[in-house]
């Protein structure tokens, strides 16, 4: 009996994105109108190679794939046929179809089960931004039953030309696994980005989320954590500073349908200029998720009194027996605290820097790895100069 190839059944998958495409709404950010943004990927899409894999001999010598796209249909089309779309569906809104129709890059990491890595797998993603062309990348990182390892994400523009950038990342966890994923944003001031990273988790499973939204254009981010399994757990972590005139609209979600699941929230943003942030926290406890818990915390900080920013916390409970918690402040600088620095020969600037430093303290410090969690420090240092440079 004929049996289509991974390629081809790719190709037919891709064909039924572009159809579904035309006629799925847009997805929904509350506060954020984005209406006239350019979020359709129109352009040409960028062809030349746009990651680098750090070198790891530990995870090549214990079974770890980590290949392109092209590759993983070709060698492990099986896998690949098995886990895409299962923690994005493709025909979830019109951007994630278009995303799939248009999708000619992308990274597989697959960790066999049991398989424990005391070395991150680290991956630095290139947009080139120095012509108009839109970039689209997709990564599917499939966590086997009880293995544990942390996967660090860089995502960098060159150039400044308009564009388009379409990001996927999909987590698989299954039973019993654990992964630590950090993902820093640094796109450019005329880079529009939907981004969007989903973790699927199965029983006892646990996903750790650490991100950094560091970009300069408007930026659509959308993060959800789906606890199917009974146990499962995860902590979404996420820092945002917004500069000029930019705007970032964040909806991060967990949905918990497994009985005694734990999710928890924490995003604390920052501010500047004439910029916008929206958090949109999210927690929703399905029928029958008996013992869950959710919880999250939203707070945002603003520099200016032409910034604006919304922090809009919503727990939807659909089961008794649960634990449910929200916090949320949108406020200025302690004027105590920058007179404190200050009254000890502090500049304004740097006071008003370490101050910040401090409120985004609670969200750096879940960063599991060292140098990122440094690097991190210093590129949050950088676009609050940058961001200081233009009042």
């Amino acid at each position: 009996m004929f049996k289509m190839s991974a390629k081809e059944w790719f190709k037919d998958l891709q064909k039924k994105a572009k159809f579904d495409a035309e006629r799925l709404p847009y997805p929904d950010f509350a506060k954020v109108d984005y209406r006239g943004w350019q979020v359709d990927l129109k352009r040409p899409i960028q062809t030349e190679p746009n990651f680098v894999v750090q070198e790891n001999s530990e995870a090549k010598e214990k079974g770890v794939i980590i290949c392109p796209w092209d590759e993983a249909l070709e060698k492990y089309g099986d896998l690949v046929q098995k886990y895409f779309g299962k923690a994005v569906p493709i025909d979830e809104n019109r951007l994630v179809a278009e995303h799939v129709a248009q999708m000619e890059q992308g990274l597989l990491v697959y960790v066999p089960p049991k398989t424990v890595l005391s070395t991150p797998i680290a991956v630095t993603f290139l947009q080139n931004a120095e012509k108009r062309q839109d970039y689209v990348q997709h990564v599917l990182i499939v966590a086997g039953e009880n293995s544990e390892f942390s996967y660090l994400e860089k995502v960098e523009s060159q150039g400044e030309e308009e564009s388009l950038a379409s990001l996927v990342v999909e987590v698989c966890a299954l039973a019993g696994a654990k992964v630590k994923y950090a993902g820093i944003d640094r796109l450019g001031p005329k880079t529009t980005a939907y981004l969007k990273r989903v973790a699927w988790l199965g029983q006892d499973a646990q996903v750790d989320w650490a991100m950094g939204m560091l970009s300069d254009g408007k930026i659509l981010g959308d993060y959800d954590s789906n606890l199917y399994g009974q146990g499962a757990k995860t902590q979404m972590n996420v820092i945002a500073i917004t500069i000029g005139d930019q705007v970032q609209g964040l909806n991060t979600v967990v949905n918990n349908y497994g009985r005694k699941s734990d999710g928890r929230i924490l995003q604390h943003g920052v501010i500047l200029q004439k910029s916008k942030l929206v958090f949109n926290g999210i927690g929703h406890v399905m029928k029958g998720a008996k013992g869950a818990n959710a919880q999250q915390e939203n707070r945002v900080l603003m520099l200016s009194r032409k910034a604006r920013g919304d922090a809009n916390p919503i727990l939807l409970i659909d089961d008794n027996d649960v634990f449910a918690g929200h916090a949320a402040s949108v406020g200025r600088v302690d004027e105590q605290q920058l007179y404190y620095l200050m009254s000890r020969g502090i500049a304004k600037p740097v006071a008003e820097r370490l101050v910040i430093r401090g409120f985004l303290g609670p969200v750096l410090t879940k960063i599991p790895d060292e140098a990122v969690r440094q690097d991190l420090f210093a590129m949050v240092e950088r676009k609050l100069i940058d961001g200081q440079e233009l009042d």
